[in-house]
């Protein structure tokens, strides 16, 4: 994750990155099931997932899932760990934004 592209596009509002992680974040458990070749709208889901992550600085997400949009869903499992990853950046971030607060 690129937080400070994040921080620069919210003009370092921590209240609407807050919102932006915390919207990703409830998203991607919505496309998670959906990024499947069994699911009927994967390639839908993927696009979405790739234009979301795109905005909020998941860079690799983003490739991850042009990768899969150009190879096909053989490259989905790759889309997944991209996934994850994000979303364990965005743990990291929060944690460290929490300790910075408490710091003063």
């Amino acid at each position: 994750m690129d937080f400070p592209y994040l921080e620069g596009f919210a003009a370092g509002d921590s209240a609407v990155i807050d919102e932006v992680l915390a919207l990703f974040e409830q998203q991607a458990q919505l496309w998670s099931p959906m990024l499947d070749s069994a699911s009927e709208g994967w390639r839908d889901a993927l696009h979405t997932v790739k234009g979301a992550a795109r905005g909020v600085g998941a860079h690799a997400l983003g490739e991850a899932c042009a990768r899969a949009e150009a190879e096909g869903p053989g490259r989905l499992p790759a889309v997944h760990a991209a996934l994850d990853a994000a979303l364990f950046d965005i743990a990291a971030y929060r944690h460290e934004q929490a300790l910075r607060s408490l710091k003063g």
